[in-house]
């Protein structure tokens, strides 16, 4: 009974009912679009609970800015709709949003800062955003108040702007309310228990409500409502700082409303507000503050709509240098500091979507730019939820992508590196040093780490490249070719010409058994089961026939598979097979080996004279052939091997215990002497599949493609008996006929070479993107898989690829241009000469 709870009277809070399908917690902007977007797609009993008021926490004092850019691909999608759905929302519900959408423009002051919009341009080029990269008259004439002594460039988005944030959650709320969605508040989740058939109870001081599911979008109070089911979501609460200033007036002399600027090199952004300005910078990860006490206390009970203590000192640097650039700000008075929390994930992307682990529970957290990704984030999550698959690829928002190794120290280490990083330089092939490494190390970690160029995977150290003497060692980022360009092409080299190591522990493994594992198997994977003993490439697909995963599957033992996945996908894949066990009540089960299994992979001409020397069993080629998979002893080091390598070179993948890493890789050292045996990284790695021909998931394939288009109709079995997931719509696209298909490109080029996502043009317009390239060691050209329209499909079309502002002439070739060995020496026995 509610009769002796104190009366509010914006809302008097009662559920108005027990029973829900989605129970969103948190009122902020983002749980608020969510519902919006699920209730106005026909969901019915959508429940929104909000512990004090909507828009408390980090939503009411954002300084609301709205941009088209972002350095990504896949979230530009989201920046666009909500940019388009903030546009007729006052329309639709009757409430003012306060939208202001002057353009932005940020401004370059070094040569490299012009390459960086250079590439930033070719990304843009195949998506609908409008982007310019704009001389600094043009600057000047569309902010006419800017010191001009540094500008050389600037990148400009019509459209962009800012919204007031608080106006727009009421008009969304209002929204929600329209399409039949409750908003309850003030009423706090105390606590949340999983029921045996994947539902929930939510609980509240004013009872209990069942939901099939809950969304998380609690903000800087996500973490505490993680802890009620033993999650530890990796996120933490930032102080930043914007100032306002009274009337300047320039400003308001002037007939248009300046455009927001963001200086870069200065790391602050800038817009108008009213006749005076607003600005707000990204101090360095040594001066910035966190707020830790909430991550190892909670947050204050009670703490809703407050701030923090303002501290221009903190900020001194970027106030002094926004007055170089924006000079009217000097005799400008300061009428207002807003210092307030935002909550950052490591790496300052959201975790958005379902979370492996738990049945039913979905996060739309860490937003730590909240007010442009609502919109977005709230139409993409309710798809997913509706449809049941993502509707286009956002892998780099995967909650998945964190795991046990995101410690608490390693996310404010991360954090502080991510605010203070914000307007740095990105560069391809980007490093971040904060936080690692973490405690996923591969057994070969303490003795490589010296020895090479270590890359971040999914927590996991892998070598890049390494270093010989002469080498100019470290990390040396670059829009053009740098410091690895050389050391990669000999690392090449010593696969193609002799015998290769290299530590692909990273993978994602998971053993699955059971007596239906074979019809699990058959029904999640586009391609047949793999015979005992075999191996095979196999794709899940989403029910539109989208890719969503590409594994190894190997059958060890009747009934008995071991799956592995790129490093980057284990959680993402694992959540989705741990999805159809439950939903398709197969009797399986799914064990994760990922951290304690060990992966050498040996590769090149001398692989199996190297590994012979090491083992009793026979690996020659009538012995062990090409993906097969048996287990053995190497130097008395128990092994499972598969005769497979991305290299598409004669090669093993050796997958063993973690302990056993050491004397494993000493003992195939040792054995490889005569032969020169020596260590290759990550890069080599990629241009030799690249050369190959083989795809690579996340770019050939992701939830953007299905695999006709891809080229994987190989591993593709429309024929047979099982009713795999997306086979009817499979069929479907077949028959209505592919729209795109995926290319192989040279190109001629300079100091440059192609990395994926560039826009491809013919005829002087846009009409395709590369999805991954770099430069060929045996063509000495570069290379690339492109996106195009059939109709210039063929092998000898010519076409261009831009890159750093210029396009270079690019032609279709016939794939591979190199042939895998297994097709080399099929050809030779038949006595062809195969092409290398």
């Amino acid at each position: 009974c509610a009769c002796n709870k104190p009366i509010f009277i914006s809302s008097s809070p009662s559920l108005g009912k027990d029973r829900a399908d989605t129970v969103i917690i948190g009122g902020g902007c983002v749980g608020v679009s969510l519902a919006y977007h699920l209730a106005k797609a026909g969901l019915k009993d959508v429940v929104l609970l909000e512990k004090s008021e909507l828009t408390a926490g980090s939503t009411w004092h954002a300084a609301g800015l709205t941009t088209y850019f972002h350095p990504g691909i896949n979230l530009k999608k989201i920046h666009s709709y909500s940019i388009k759905l903030y546009e007729k929302l006052e329309e639709e519900t009757g409430q003012p949003v306060g939208f202001h959408q002057p353009g932005s423009i940020r401004i370059a002051s070094t040569p490299t800062r012009v390459d960086e919009f250079k590439y930033q341009m070719t990304r843009a080029g195949w998506h609908p955003t409008e982007q310019y990269l704009i001389t600094p008259e043009k600057v000047q004439e569309l902010f006419p108040l800017l010191n001009m002594d540094k500008v050389l460039a600037g990148l400009y988005n019509p459209g962009d702007g800012h919204i007031d944030p608080y106006s727009l959650t009421m008009a969304l709320a209002a929204g929600a309310r329209k399409y039949g969605a409750q908003l309850n508040y003030p009423v706090q989740v105390t606590n949340l228990n999983s029921r045996s058939d994947g539902t929930w109870e939510v609980e509240t001081p004013l009872g209990i409500i069942q939901a099939k599911r809950i969304v998380n979008a609690a903000g800087f109070w996500a973490r505490d409502v993680g802890k009620m089911i033993g999650l530890q979501h990796p996120l933490i609460p930032v102080h930043h700082q914007y100032v306002v200033t009274s009337t300047i007036p320039e400003v308001k002399a002037l007939k248009t409303e300046l455009p927001v600027i963001r200086d870069l090199e200065g790391s602050y952004y800038l817009r108008q507000e009213r006749d005076g300005l607003l600005f707000g910078p990204y101090e360095s990860e040594e001066k910035m503050k966190l707020q830790e006490s909430w991550v190892t206390n909670g947050v204050p009970p009670g703490f809703g709509k407050e701030l923090f203590e303002s501290d221009l000192d903190r900020i001194m640097e970027h106030i002094e240098a926004a007055m170089e650039m924006v000079p009217v700000l000097r005799k400008a008075d300061i009428v207002n500091t807003i210092a307030g929390p935002i909550t950052y994930s490591p790496d300052i992307l959201p975790m958005v979507g379902p979370h492996q682990g738990v049945r039913n529970y979905w996060v739309a957290i860490g937003f730590g730019y909240g007010i442009i990704h609502a919109g977005g984030m709230g139409k993409y999550l309710s798809d997913w939820i509706l449809e049941g698959e993502p509707p286009f690829d956002l892998i780099e928002v995967d909650p998945n992508r964190y795991g046990k190794w995101t410690t608490t120290e390693y996310t404010a280490a991360k954090a502080r590196e991510s605010y203070g990083f914000n307007n740095i330089v990105g560069y391809p092939k980007e490093e971040r040093f904060a936080g690692r490494p973490t405690e996923r190390t591969s057994g070969l970690y303490d003795l490589l780490k010296s020895k090479c160029s270590m890359g971040f995977h999914a927590g996991w150290e892998q070598p890049h490249w390494f270093y010989k003497p002469g080498d100019e060692t470290g990390y040396k980022p670059s829009f053009r070719r740098t410091n690895w360009f050389d050391p990669v092409g000999r690392e090449y080299k010593q696969v193609m010409e002799k015998v290769g190591v290299i530590d692909l522990s990273p993978f994602g493994k998971f053993k699955v058994k059971g007596t239906d594992s074979v019809k699990l198997l058959d029904h999640l994977f586009a391609n047949v089961v793999p015979k005992v003993g075999s191996t095979n490439i196999s794709h899940m697909l989403t029910p539109t026939g989208k890719v969503y995963a590409e594994l190894t599957v190997s059958q060890l033992y009747p009934g008995e598979f071991m799956l592995v996945t790129g490093s980057g996908s284990e959680l993402h894949d694992l959540r989705w097979i741990e999805d159809k066990i439950t939903r398709g009540g197969y009797k399986a089960e799914i064990a994760n080996v990922t951290d304690e299994m060990g992966v050498l992979s040996v590769a090149g001409p001398y692989a199996r004279q190297v590994l012979q020397k090491l083992t009793n069993d026979d690996l020659s080629d009538a012995s062990f052939k090409f993906l097969q998979c048996r287990h053995l002893k190497l130097s008395n080091i128990a092994v499972t091997a598969i005769r497979i390598s991305y290299t598409g070179e004669l090669g093993w993948e050796l997958y063993h215990r973690k302990e056993d890493s050491v004397p494993l890789y000493n003992a195939i050292m040792e054995a490889g002497q005569k032969e020169g045996i020596d260590d290759f990284g990550t890069y080599a790695l990629n241009a030799l599949r690249l050369e190959k021909g083989f795809r690579a998931w996340g770019a050939e394939m992701n939830c953007d493609t299905n695999p006709l288009e891809a080229g994987l109709e190989y591993f593709v079995k429309l024929n047979k008996a099982a009713d795999f997931t997306g086979k009817q719509a499979l069929k479907q696209i077949k028959e209505k006929g592919l729209k795109r298909r995926l290319i192989y490109l040279t190109l001629e080029t300079d100091n440059v070479d192609p990395e994926g996502n560039e826009s491809v043009w013919h005829n002087g317009k846009v009409i395709g993107n590369t999805t991954s390239g770099c430069f060929s060691y045996g063509a000495q050209q570069s290379l690339a898989f492109a996106y195009v329209p059939i109709e210039l499909s063929k092998v000898g079309q010519k076409l261009e690829v831009e890159l750093l502002g210029k396009n270079y002439p690019a032609t279709i070739i016939q794939e591979p241009l190199v042939l895998t060995e297994p097709t080399r020496t099929r050809l030779q026995k038949k006595g062809e000469s195969p092409k290398i």
